[in-house]
């Protein structure tokens, strides 16, 4: 793979987003097959690997530090804080006291000494951002983690941030239906020299026919909630696959392989993190690395999604309103 940096650190720029091995899309799979396909994983040549304190409310972490612990030298570990299971309940919460022992914890479960890198998971609105980066450029000074990262957040926010401690990555939805991190957030972490870190690049499964109808997603998948994959907006986006299968046919890809590649185009500085359960499907994933893209092509695809074409907001309101990214 052709390496790319995040805070001087060069790792092969497909890594994998682990929430979904724990978390938010119903029943998650049992352990043995979670570090089963960690381990493939590595063996495929993926070294970042994106886990946050939220995810299976400290259960993901868990997972990782036994899976990955052997692994440790070989690997880029990343984790988040700020939200967190909280009493059963997802709580946003930026004090500085709650990420000090946020981070301890999550060491702790991960087991290692350090994070290569440790995102601000959510921007607590009733904590300025500045007091949240403090805390977390304490952590740098002390050795707990090696670089600060940011998530679904505003250009505004990240040079607020920036100003405090440099922030070494910006983690944000992105994908040929998410495309707002393009008003700004693409460019700005371009400008400051930050990674940008695209999350649901397949967009939860979307992009690749994962998901025929609502009936398909399980209670507990939080797909079930977003106005995207609910009437009348999903069929209208349905309608946008069939000239999305048509160039994958025409170029021999698969649809994950044609959708990451594009994402991956998008700028030296971008990375992408797919979630699967799937073995087959992750060495699917980590091919897309290697495709080349024409310039006609990716035209062609980011105006068949141009950010017009696709029906419906990504969150739901109460969601939607946690958030602090720019919007269409």
């Amino acid at each position: 793979m052709n390496k790319r940096k995040i805070n001087g650190h060069s790792v092969n720029p497909i890594g994998l987003g682990c929430m979904n091995l724990s978390h938010a899309y119903g029943s998650p799979p049992s352990d043995e097959a979670a570090i089963n396909l960690l381990h493939a994983a590595i063996d495929l040549g993926v070294e970042h690997f994106d886990t946050a304190a939220l995810y299976g409310f400290g259960k993901n972490e868990a997972l990782l530090g036994k899976a990955l612990a052997p692994h440790r030298d070989k690997i880029f570990l990343a984790s988040k804080c700020g939200m967190a299971g909280v009493n059963g309940k997802r709580v946003i919460d930026g004090r500085p006291q709650t990420l000090r022992s946020t981070i301890e914890a999550s060491l702790t479960s991960l087991n290692t000494e350090v994070l290569d890198l440790y995102y601000l998971h959510r921007m607590d609105k009733s904590v300025p951002i500045e007091e949240s980066v403090g805390e977390l450029s304490r952590l740098v000074g002390e050795g707990k983690i090696k670089a600060i990262g940011l998530s679904e957040v505003s250009a505004e926010s990240i040079m607020r941030a920036n100003n405090v401690h440099s922030i070494a990555a910006v983690q944000t939805e992105y994908s040929l239906w998410t495309r707002n991190p393009e008003i700004a957030v693409l460019e700005t972490c371009k400008h400051i020299g930050a990674a940008f870190i695209a999350f649901s690049p397949l967009a939860r499964g979307f992009l690749t026919e994962q998901v025929t109808s609502l009936e398909v997603l399980v209670e507990g998948d939080i797909r079930r909630g977003m106005p995207r994959f609910n009437e009348p907006h999903f069929s209208k986006n349905k309608q946008l696959l069939s000239a999305l299968k048509s160039i994958a046919q025409s170029t021999n890809l698969t649809l994950a392989q044609l959708c990451l590649a594009w994402v991956l185009h998008q700028g030296e500085h971008v990375h992408v993190i797919p979630g699967t359960q799937n073995n087959t499907h992750l060495a699917d994933n980590v091919s897309a690395e290697k495709i080349v893209l024409s310039a006609e092509q990716l035209t062609q695809l980011s105006a068949l999604f141009s950010p017009f074409s696709v029906s419906g907001p990504r969150y739901p309101e109460a969601t939607q309103a946690e958030i602090d990214t720019e919007e269409f």
